[in-house]
This record gives C-alpha cells, sequence and structure tokens, in this order.
C-alpha cells in the first residue's frame, strides 16, 4: 500500500480496483499502516481508483468506524463518487471528487489581491487563483459565504467550479460583460466621478443588509485578532487602547465585507457585483472603510509608486478616489464631522495595514520598517483623542 505520512496527515493512495477478491487484504494493510502511523487527519487518494464493490464499500466502514468517520476520500471520478453519492458514504465521510485541471499560461490577468490572482478564461470566465498550495478550505468558505449573502440578496458571483491550476487552486465563476470598477476609471477617466459615486452608493447598499446572528464572525473580532499579530509593533499600551475601542464597538449585524476596493467590485451587464468574498463579517461600516484607507492611501503613502503598480492609476487620481468616496459616503455630514470620521477610519486602518505588513514579506524591507514607523508614531499622536470608532 502506498502512503505518505508526516506528523499532521497521513495520506493512503488506492489500488485500481477494490472487491471482493481483495477487500479483506486491502483492509488488513490499509489497517496496518494506520496503526503504524500516527497521525490527526486521514486521508485516503482515489486517483487511481476506478473499481470498487459492496465488499470495498464494507471494508472502508470498518475502517471509518474506527477512525470515528473522520476521514477524507479525495481525487474521486465521477463514477465512483456516484457510487459513494448513491450508498450515502456521502453524508459519512468527507469525499472529494477528482479536480480538472486548467492551464492559465498566456491567459489575461484582470486582477490581483493579497491571496491571489484572478484570470480571464474567455469571454465569459474567470478563475482566481490562490497563491497557496492548501486553498481549498479558504475556496470552500468563499463559496459558502458567498451563497449567504446571495441568499439575503447581496449581488455576487458563487462558484460553480473547483479546479487545479499547477500545484495550486482555483475557483471558477461565470461573468458575463464584466469589468472592475477599477478598470472603468481607467478606461473611462472623464466620467471618473460618476463611476466612483456609483460604486459607493452600492458598497453602502450591502451595508445596509443585515445577517442572521451567529452566521458571520464579528468585525471587531477580527480586528482584536489583528492586534495579537502587530502586538510587538505597537507595544502593550497601544494594543490595550486599541483593544477597549474593538470590544466597545455595539453589536451591529450589518454585512461588512473586508476588502471592498474596487477591484472586487464588477459592473455586470450595467448592474454592480462583489466578488471575493471569503473575508465577509458583520459590523459596523467603519471596518470596510478601514480597509479602503488601507488600500487609497496607507499602501501609496510611502511608495506613491504603489498606486500605479498596484491599481494602475497614479497617486493623484487615488486620492481624488478616497476623497470623493468618503464624502459621498457620508454625505449626510458636515466637514468636521467627515474629518472626525476620517480620523477614526485612519486610526483602525492602522491596525489592518500592520497586520497585513506582518504576515507578508514586506516586514522584512526597508520600505516595511518605514511604514510601519510612520503607521505606530501615527497611532501614538493620534489614538489619545479617540474615545470611541462609532460615528
Amino acid at each position: 500500500m502506498n502512503y505518505e505520512s508526516n506528523i499532521d496527515i497521513l495520506t493512503i493512495y488506492l489500488p485500481e480496483r477494490i472487491e471482493t477478491a481483495n477487500a479483506s487484504e486491502i483492509e488488513a494493510e490499509i489497517t496496518s499502516v494506520i496503526n503504524s502511523n500516527p497521525h490527526e487527519k486521514l486521508v485516503f487518494d482515489a486517483s487511481g481508483l476506478i473499481y470498487i464493490s459492496s465488499a470495498g464499500l464494507r471494508a472502508f466502514m470498518k475502517i471509518g468506524r474506527i477512525n470515528g468517520n473522520s476521514l477524507s476520500i479525495i481525487e474521486v471520478s465521477n463514477d465512483i463518487y456516484s457510487i459513494f453519492e448513491t450508498t450515502g458514504f456521502t453524508e459519512i465521510f468527507n469525499i472529494k471528487k477528482k479536480l480538472r485541471t486548467l492551464d492559465v499560461t498566456g491567459c489575461e490577468i484582470i486582477g490581483k489581491g493579497f491571496y491571489g490572482t484572478v484570470y480571464r478564461l474567455d469571454e465569459d470566465t474567470i478563475v482566481k487563483v490562490y497563491d497557496s498550495p492548501d486553498s481549498i478550505p479558504m475556496i470552500e468558505n468563499e463559496k459558502k459565504m458567498a451563497k449567504m449573502a446571495f441568499l439575503k440578496g447581496i449581488p455576487t458571483a458563487i462558484s460553480y467550479d473547483i479546479v487545479r491550476v499547477g500545484n495550486s487552486y482555483g475557483s471558477v465563476f461565470e461573468l458575463l460583460n464584466a469589468k472592475t470598477f477599477n478598470d472603468l476609471i481607467i478606461e473611462d477617466p472623464d466620467n471618473i466621478d460618476k463611476t466612483i459615486d456609483t460604486y459607493t452608493d452600492f458598497i453602502k447598499s450591502i451595508h445596509q443588509t443585515e445577517m442572521d446572528e451567529g452566521t458571520l464572525p464579528s468585525s471587531a473580532e477580527v480586528f482584536l485578532g489583528y492586534l495579537d499579530v502587530i502586538r510587538e509593533y505597537i507595544g502593550d499600551d497601544l494594543a490595550a487602547k486599541l483593544a477597549d475601542l474593538f470590544k466597545s464597538m455595539p453589536k451591529d449585524l450589518h454585512v461588512v465585507h473586508g476588502d471592498c476596493q474596487m477591484k472586487n467590485v464588477m459592473m455586470v451587464d450595467n448592474e454592480p457585483m462583489i466578488i471575493d468574498m471569503d473575508t465577509l463579517s458583520v459590523g459596523h461600516p467603519i471596518f470596510d472603510l478601514m480597509a479602503l484607507y488601507v488600500t487609497y492611501k496607507a499602501f501609496p503613502e510611502d511608495e506613491e509608486e504603489n498606486a500605479m503598480n498596484f491599481l494602475g492609476i497614479p497617486k493623484e487620481t487615488v486620492d481624488h478616489m478616497w476623497d470623493r468616496i468618503l464624502h459621498r459616503y457620508l454625505s449626510d455630514r458636515d466637514e468636521d464631522a467627515v474629518q472626525e470620521a476620517l480620523k477614526k477610519i485612519h486610526v483602525g486602518a492602522c491596525v489592518r495595514f500592520l497586520f497585513i505588513i506582518a504576515v507578508s514579506d514586506l516586514k522584512n524591507s526597508e520600505l516595511g520598517a518605514t511604514r510601519i514607523r510612520h503607521t505606530v508614531e501615527y497611532l501614538k499622536e493620534t489614538l489619545p483623542t479617540v474615545d470611541t470608532l462609532v460615528f
């Protein structure tokens, strides 16, 4: 029996056929491998399996009972999956179909984010390829969150397929006649303000959507998690003050996207649609405005070319975009109130910005050190003047 074992996962590769003649022998061999290799997760790779009989199914039931049914069977062909589904195995074990393989060589890149790159496969289809080779749970979580949001009336794209791309994985979407709002600004700069206003009004409508309690994490809890990571940069005193601000946020079940910058909002058949739903949470809309501040203000602050490199838009235009988004979103406030809200947004954005630096290679660069220093200086200067993040 071929297998691979490490501290966490034992992967056993199944043979071509498991039938009456060999089922008992295969069961004994699998049991021996399991007993000889301590593990936390048991995975069977069925990429070579082309036939399984009722005797083979019974053998898996025995193995499952011994392991408390905590096993996975991956790379299952459509025919074998149908057998597992018909016999109820898919309700007992974690069974995953064999993924089709895509090659994105030469495909147009239409977006690049923190977790991966989006390619256009053809006129109607895109694939988001994740950088991490262990991205399947993230892809499945995004699909789950997108379904929840869609059922609540938020226009979004739901992946209809998970594919293998090289050594990583991707999520396939059908997007007809789709362009990001970022692309619309690049292609039609004369209508930039109209595009920004349409985008901002759409984001504001998302923030009016309320989710059922317990279905999504709290934005405040997400940011409290960030504090644990960046404490070494800001120290205990600043961390404690920021923690108090996040903990004092009132309970709020309205949707927060988590990364709603214009590259993640698309115009599809003249209607806005938001993608990248794996960061959904619930809370005050300031948490999304914090994320927008990081994209449009924090990153270009010490590296002006960042705006052009990441967004394809000059910094002065990006500055205008942020200012118009802010004032459009807070159009019912006077200028003093807008500036007070901006201060709170900036303070919270510092936490997100430092977290992104801390979990990436940026922390090891001279630019990263500059960004950390300037961000911490701002927090030290401004945080004492902020008693609440609510506006």
